[in-house]
């Protein structure tokens, strides 16, 4: 490696933008860190060589100085050592490339986890809405400390082998790294006397007791957040988010398509033959629907406004009626000698769908 060319030592053109000289440095430091290499006299020179490089280049005025009087220009005057000057950008390089390896600095009261309840619905509760009591098993404050977890008359004091920073330094090779205070877990407290009723945790497991609203319009795999019904947090933080996931039952006789109802609806051959008026089912009770002569099966009948309402914007879907004609299954005698009669009588006129199906066969095959 040529020791005064700063560009081939990280490996880059000379034209490289600040970015590529990041990336480079990063790769090359994991690669040679004396972590990684421990008692190699030969890799640690080589990573100081690779700071030394970054920290000329990684500065628009000591990279012109460089590029316009090279190594001499950066250079090593008396004292300078290639380790030497790395300032807070290079610490908090360094702090980001290695803090899978030795941990982060003070760790503060962490947020409580959120939770899932999941709740189901009638098809009438999620299409009109309804209020439900649910039960949360959950961390809640611990009512003898209030989540100091010390006990009651006493409090958390600093740790003595951090003095409260939360971090302990110790020397590798010639960096000085920080991590964690094992004694504390990072936090910069203990306690000396623990509450008796959580043992030092600030947390018991409660069961919450809520009445939660569900509005109308929602459907199975919607969710409900409710803020800070989640976990309590450690030592007085936020508390997590509760969320709840709904599913609907399936119903009898309706089905959801949007914000619509569909119901199937049977009625007889001499129904849909002569016309008639049916009882039809609604989420909301019965209605008279007026069955044409003539229908067919599969006809759809629209009824305004008998849907679902919009979680989005409260309007009411529709109900789609679709009628089954049923074909009788069994026949008493004189039964079939009526519909043998009238088969007798039936002419191509009295069936349109049969005429025009046979109609198109023959010009298929003509």
């Amino acid at each position: 490696m040529d020791e005064k060319d700063f560009y081939k030592i990280l490996g880059v053109e000379r034209n490289a933008s600040d970015d590529d000289i990041k990336k480079a440095y990063r790769k090359l430091a994991q690669q040679f860190h004396p972590d990684k290499h421990a008692g190699e006299k030969a890799a640690e020179e080589k990573f100081k060589l690779i700071n030394a490089a970054y920290e000329c280049l990684k500065t628009p005025e000591k990279r012109a100085q460089y590029d316009r009087f090279g190594y001499a220009g950066a250079g090593p005057g008396p004292g300078f050592r290639p380790d030497a000057g790395f300032g807070a950008d290079f610490q908090d390089l360094f702090s980001e490339v290695f803090s899978d390896f030795f941990g982060g600095r003070q760790r503060g009261p962490s947020r409580g986890a959120d939770l899932r309840y999941d709740v189901e619905l009638t098809f009438e509760e999620a299409a009109f809405g309804t209020d439900k009591k649910i039960n949360i098993p959950k961390n809640a404050v611990c009512g003898q400390c209030q989540g100091t977890g010390a006990k009651a008359g006493t409090s958390r004091t600093q740790c003595a082998a951090c003095k409260g920073r939360g971090e302990v330094r110790f020397q590798q090779g010639f960096l000085s790294i920080s991590r964690p205070c094992p004694a504390c877990g990072g936090q910069g407290s203990v306690i000396k006397d623990p509450c008796p009723g959580c043992g030092g945790a600030g947390r018991v497991r409660a069961t919450n007791t809520l009445t939660v609203k569900f509005p109308p319009g929602v459907e199975t795999g919607s969710r409900l957040r409710i803020a800070g019904e989640g976990d309590f947090g450690e030592r007085g933080a936020l508390a997590g988010d509760l969320y709840i996931v709904i599913s609907v039952k399936p119903h009898a006789i309706f089905t959801r398509e949007n914000d619509d109802v569909i119901c199937e609806m049977p009625i007889a051959f001499t129904q849909a033959a002569l016309g008639a008026e049916v009882e039809v089912p609604t989420i909301e009770g019965p209605v008279t629907l007026k069955i044409p002569p003539g229908t067919q099966s599969g006809k759809v009948f629209r009824l305004k406004g008998k849907g679902i309402a919009s979680l989005q914007t409260g309007r009411r879907g529709d109900e789609q009626v679709i009628i089954r004609v049923e074909t009788p299954a069994k026949l008493s005698k004189r039964q079939r000698e009526i519909l043998e009669e009238f088969a007798s009588l039936s002419g191509e006129d009295t069936m349109p769908l049969r005429k025009n199906f046979f109609s198109k066969v023959k010009d298929i095959f003509e």
